[in-house]
């Protein structure tokens, strides 16, 4: 007797770049306890070797190596063949709403740039030869902030929004889920001005709250929460001047 052949993958990737692509297919071996990372490794070394895509860590730490996989988007170190594969049948994209460089790789040059347009970086009064500020954690502001602050850009809340995609200047949900905790940081000093700027046009207000960013963040994080809060924040600031002060500070 002989052992049973190794059952085959079907993959299908896409190939191609800003101008255009297509998709090929790929026999891939499955293996007990596979990864669609470990699927895309194998093509580049045993089938491709010229398939270009993004990883590091392999343990879901970074976020590097997320993809489109049977149209959702996921890390694919943690994502096991087993639980996505459909009839043998994989399709394996890159993250939608970001421009593609080669394959499955994107250019997140403007997802990060959202991220400045919406005052996402810490602005402190303190210095290094200031004493440290107790923080309690048990404040409504601080517990509000650190529900969001596991963020680590990886991209899949941006790639499961629809507005983004129907509308490319939204900031999007992981610049405004950084927003909020920043907005819940009482050392912080910016708030005026962080507060303008998620309300603007392309804000927070802009969200239809489809909670598809919570669905498929793999840290199980909110951002439909954090941009609740962002409206209802803009709202009061806006009821009491505060942006006629940030634009008068930034006259």
């Amino acid at each position: 007797m002989t052992d049973d052949p190794t059952p085959m993958l079907n993959v299908r990737v896409w190939r191609g770049d800003a101008a255009g692509g297509e998709f090929a297919s790929y026999a891939v071996p499955q293996q007990p306890s596979q990864t669609i990372l470990d699927v895309v490794t194998w093509i580049q070394r045993h089938a491709d070797a010229s398939l270009a895509y993004r990883f590091a860590c392999r343990v879901g730490m970074c976020g590097s190596c997320a993809m489109m996989v049977n149209g959702r988007p996921r890390w694919t170190c943690r994502t096991h063949v087993t639980g996505v594969v459909r009839g043998g049948r994989l399709e394996l994209a890159p993250l939608r709403n970001f421009p593609v460089i080669r394959d499955l790789v994107c250019d997140m040059g403007e997802f990060f740039a959202k991220w400045q347009r919406a005052e996402g970086r810490f602005r402190g009064a303190a210095n290094r030869d200031d004493p440290v500020a107790p923080i309690s954690p048990q404040t409504p502001a601080r517990r509000a902030a650190d529900a969001g602050i596991e963020c680590i850009n990886c991209g899949i809340c941006y790639a499961a929004c629809d507005l983004v995609g129907w509308n490319p200047a939204y900031l999007g949900p992981a610049a405004l889920n950084r927003a909020w905790t920043l907005v819940n940081d009482e050392r912080d000093v910016g708030q005026a001005a962080r507060l303008a700027a998620v309300a603007g046009d392309a804000g927070c207000h802009l969200c239809h709250s489809q909670q598809g960013c919570a669905t498929f963040c793999p840290n199980q994080l909110n951002p439909t929460a954090s941009i609740a809060g962002l409206k209802r924040s803009t709202a009061g600031a806006w009821l009491k001047g505060k942006y006629r002060e940030a634009r008068a500070s930034d006259a």
